[in-house]
């Protein structure tokens, strides 16, 4: 698990839309608190801090400490609400954590040793079927990514969830099948050009001979008529 980041908040009293509104005009994004059966608890956090953290990638699998006065409480982002017409956030659901929680989430699939890949050298193109792989795991053990490597991989070659070496303390969701995770797809662009290739070659000698066809025909009109 990556270091985790510390973000620090401010107490509010009180919910509603109204007052919610009021903080936003300020630079300030409401948010809760919740879960392992405790009471709920109001904050907000700094407008620029969230974009930050969500600009990071991978918001809602990191785990983060949010300080409250001086209070530290450890959660996991499970939903971040933004503006239809801005994008900005304007409210945070966090999840209270403690080591042992089982978390199910989202866990983001990065692909590396694309050098080591003969069938990427020849061409190959990286299908993508899962950018993200949906986990069960303990939240003191979320990886910060999965790593896939591509070394030895051929065209038409296909890469499983059984293929990879998975931190330890996790499990797929998808626990019934070996499910699909990229291929190595057969090169298209020269496919695409081939078409293309073959009109242009084609273009000169057609436009020749619909030159010389109206040439022929006049030279032929001239020529006396026998008797």
């Amino acid at each position: 698990m990556s270091d985790i980041q510390t973000i620090v908040a401010e107490p509010r009293e009180r919910g509603g839309k109204g007052t919610a509104r009021q903080y936003r005009r300020s630079g300030r994004v409401p948010a809760v608190i919740y879960g392992n059966k405790e009471e709920p608890v109001l904050i907000t956090l700094a407008e620029g801090e969230v974009i930050k953290e969500m600009h990071r990638g991978a918001f809602t699998s990191r785990i983060m400490d949010v300080d409250v006065a001086g209070s530290k409480t450890r959660v996991l982002p499970r939903d971040v609400q933004l503006d239809p017409v801005t994008d900005r956030p304007v409210h945070v659901d966090l999840l209270r954590i403690v080591g042992s929680s089982r978390l199910r989430l989202m866990i983001p699939v990065v692909f590396v040793d694309d050098v080591a890949s003969p069938g990427l050298k020849r061409g190959g193109v990286l299908n993508v079927v899962r950018h993200e792989i949906e986990f069960h795991c303990r939240a003191d053990s979320i990886p910060e990514k999965i790593t896939v490597s591509l070394a030895g991989t051929e065209i038409g070659h296909s890469i499983h969830i059984s293929a990879v070496q998975l931190p330890p303390g996790i499990k797929p969701v998808i626990a019934n099948r070996d499910f699909t995770i990229a291929t190595i797809a057969p090169p298209t662009k020269a496919d695409e050009t081939a078409p293309v290739a073959a009109a242009a070659e084609a273009a000169p000698a057609a436009a020749e001979a619909k030159a010389a066809a109206p040439a022929a025909g006049a030279k032929q009109a001239a020529q006396p008529a026998k008797k």
